[in-house]
């Protein structure tokens, strides 16, 4: 897991405030999950990102779309 940091304005996100938000998986996600089962995988998954409080409602309304999609609406 990636440390918790923005994925918008790169802020360290601290206690309450933010929160990770899981996106729609591509088919390539579905695979990194296959791969992720292996007990000796390690990573961050690639349809996650981390959101400061400043940004994080905003990205939970678009989780619905793709990580990709969802950043391009938020910036």
């Amino acid at each position: 897991m990636r440390p918790p940091i923005c994925g918008i304005c790169d802020k360290d996100i601290e206690g309450d405030e933010g929160g990770l938000i899981y996106f729609a998986k591509r088919p390539s996600d579905i695979e990194w999950d296959r791969r992720a089962e292996d007990p000796h995988f390690v990573g961050h998954p690639p349809y996650a990102e981390w959101f400061c409080g400043e940004h994080y409602v905003k990205a939970k309304e678009f989780s619905h779309l793709t990580l990709r999609e969802a950043i391009k609406k938020i910036q």
